[in-house]
């Protein structure tokens, strides 16, 4: 059960990461602009090629790294195009129950024989319930536009979970991960196909001011960190167990409404948080729900 250990421990690294792109993405750079760095910083992992013993696999084991690499980096940008358009109460509990689900629906696609015991689809219904129970926001109810967008970030999310867990099946993991971070920074180059990225990287116009490019450095190195262990937690996981990577994503908004409240009581107008009875019971229930299927899932 490292693997469990690893993932929780991402997710706390994650949920500061969400502070700090509530905070990014109240203004510019646009989602487009905010995927390319986040491509482009991913790139970074070509530094590491003279220290892991990178090895150059077959053609087809490169294509599929390229294209899980460049598929996280597509599904991020939809991603942050939907907290650019819509709340991220109508975008975030959608894509938390249904990106499990897809994951669980392809590797059973893939992988018909590698079902769960009783046990563990009871973990998985318990933690996929409270992980979108977490987040789920009263009158913020999800439209048919923010759906659509949900659906497709979900879907791409979890086409790249489970190829990156081929990648892993077959290659070491430094080197796998290292062939997906180029596949990234690949797909983010084909942003600046587009004259608005042009514009705003090369153009007089700075996407990110001196303050807010300190911001977005320190995130994303906070984010390589979750990144690289959740892919670790990828790898470990036995394939069965890979939707189990997203569900346990509620025990990420535990650590965001701890880190949330902190930083209210020390300025309460740096993030608007609704707080009432209700919304308190709401998260108590999940939190609860989160535990029981951490308890199942640690115990069988």
């Amino acid at each position: 059960m490292l693997w469990l250990v690893i993932i929780v421990s991402a997710y706390f690294l994650f949920a500061i990461v969400t502070l700090g792109d509530r905070y990014l993405l109240l203004g510019p750079p646009n989602a487009k602009t905010y995927a390319f760095y986040v491509g482009l910083l991913g790139g970074l992992a070509l530094f590491l090629i003279p220290f892991v013993g990178f090895l150059i696999p077959v053609w087809s084991q490169i294509l599929l790294a390229l294209a899980a690499g460049a598929i996280f980096l597509l599904a991020q940008f939809i991603y942050f195009t939907g907290l650019e358009n819509f709340e991220a109460s109508r975008i975030v509990p959608a894509i938390g129950g249904l990106l499990p689900l897809f994951v669980f629906s392809l590797v059973f696609f893939f992988f018909g024989e590698e079902m769960l015991s009783f046990w563990g689809i009871l973990a998985f219904v318990f933690l996929l319930i409270g992980s979108i129970l977490i987040t789920l926001e009263k009158g913020k109810a999800i439209t048919i536009k923010s759906f659509q967008i949900a659906v497709l970030a979900a879907f791409l999310f979890a086409l790249s979970f489970v190829l990156t867990k081929f990648v892993y099946l077959a290659q070491p993991f430094w080197s796998g991960f290292i062939w997906m971070r180029i596949g990234g920074l690949l797909a983010a180059f084909c942003f600046l196909l587009t004259k608005e990225i042009k514009k705003e990287i090369f153009g007089k116009k700075r996407s990110f001011q001196k303050k807010t490019g300190s911001i977005f450095i320190l995130n994303q190195a906070l984010g390589g960190a979750a990144f690289i262990l959740q892919n670790w937690a990828i790898a470990l996981v036995p394939l069965g167990f890979l939707a189990f990577i997203n569900a346990l994503e509620g025990t990420k908004y535990i650590f965001l409404l701890l880190s949330a409240s902190l930083i209210s009581l020390r300025f309460p107008k740096a993030l608007k948080e609704k707080i009432s009875k209700e919304i308190i019971s709401q998260k108590i229930i999940a939190i609860l729900l989160l535990i029981v299927g951490l308890i199942i899932l640690a115990i069988t």
